[in-house]
């Protein structure tokens, strides 16, 4: 495994119109690793991710992939000299090859012949469950079947980097799994690294190694997901990575970030309930009390009518630093 990270970006800095959207971000993604960039729209997370494929110029600091400069010193490499696997939200399919074709093309620009990179491709789209689809065309294809095809292809490829840019976003979710499953085969057999930008916290903090949370152009926070859900540097990021509630702590020492697992019903601290869901696996209970109201998940169908009095435990809190920003 080379001694260089996969991909490193140096203080970026990516201006439209004169408008700033990345401001000063630094990353480094190892080899093997699979980064993911959490955040909302326009939080700068597909720019970063163009910017590193090449498709757009940084106005300050540079790109390296495996410790070879590719932007930030006068001369870019170009996207197609970039040892990348690209996957953005348009999949740009070729209109005259067939789905299998398309798949099978990156093998067959490694020098695979014919034969060989159409079993190779076959073999992935049995396994996105896309090989009923080897001989349509991208006319021929609903806009999931594209995506998929989309996907397929970029799993044929062979990079040192793959860049996904919300590549599941309109896939059921068994499809999801599935690819998310070959993606984390490929990464274990090649040793490639991956950044996959997604707005789904579910996602993120169930594929990645790291998590890089972005908020307007700039970095807020990078952990494992477990210090990203657990230790959110701010509410802001703690909103991010999924739900959370505040309230004052029982001692009074300042407030508390407390996620729905981190609470139970039951206990010393009385409440009005004022919300129940059915979730399925689990029902989610909203309480108001005098710490303040909080979101309380328990295993199984609800044991309480909205406007019981109950009471409830803190089983674990996270102190807030300040205010969200």
């Amino acid at each position: 495994m080379s001694a260089e990270p996969a991909v490193e970006v140096a203080d970026l800095v990516v201006q439209y119109a004169g408008a700033m959207v990345l401001r000063g971000v630094s990353l480094r993604v190892q080899p093997g690793e699979v980064l993911a960039l959490l955040g909302p729209s326009g939080s700068g997370k597909s720019t970063l991710l163009h910017t590193v494929a090449g498709f757009l110029a940084p106005s300050a600091g540079t790109v390296r992939l495996g410790g070879r400069t590719v932007a930030g010193n006068g001369r870019p490499l170009p996207p197609e000299r970039r040892d990348l696997a690209v996957v953005f939200q348009n999949y740009a399919l070729w209109p005259h090859l067939s789905a299998l074709d398309t798949v099978a093309y990156p093998a067959r620009r490694r020098g695979a012949g014919r034969a060989q990179a159409r079993r190779e491709a076959l073999a992935i789209m049995e396994r996105l469950r896309i090989a009923h689809l080897a001989d349509r065309r991208p006319a021929e294809l609903s806009g999931g079947e594209q995506q998929r095809v989309g996907l397929a292809r970029a799993l044929a490829r062979r990079p040192s980097v793959y860049l996904f840019d919300e590549p599941t976003a309109h896939l059921d979710t068994h499809v999801r799994g599935v690819f998310l499953e070959e993606l984390l085969a490929r990464r274990r057999d090649t040793g490639a690294a991956a950044v996959y930008a997604t707005h789904d916290a579910e996602e993120a903090l169930g594929l990645a190694d790291r998590v890089a949370l972005l908020r307007d152009g700039q970095l807020v926070q990078v952990g494992t997901p477990q210090q990203v859900y657990d230790e959110p540097v701010d509410l802001f990021a703690a909103r991010l990575t999924g739900p959370a509630s505040v309230i004052d702590a029982p001692d009074g020492s300042g407030t508390l970030l407390v996620r729905p697992g981190w609470a139970r019903l039951g206990g010393p601290v009385e409440a009005e309930l004022r919300g129940v869901w059915f979730r399925g696996p689990h029902s989610d209970h909203l309480v108001r009390s005098p710490l303040g109201e909080l979101l309380i998940r328990e295993a199984g169908a609800p044991r309480h009518q909205v406007g019981a009095r109950v009471g409830w435990t803190l089983v674990h809190g996270w102190p807030l630093a300040g205010p969200d920003g």
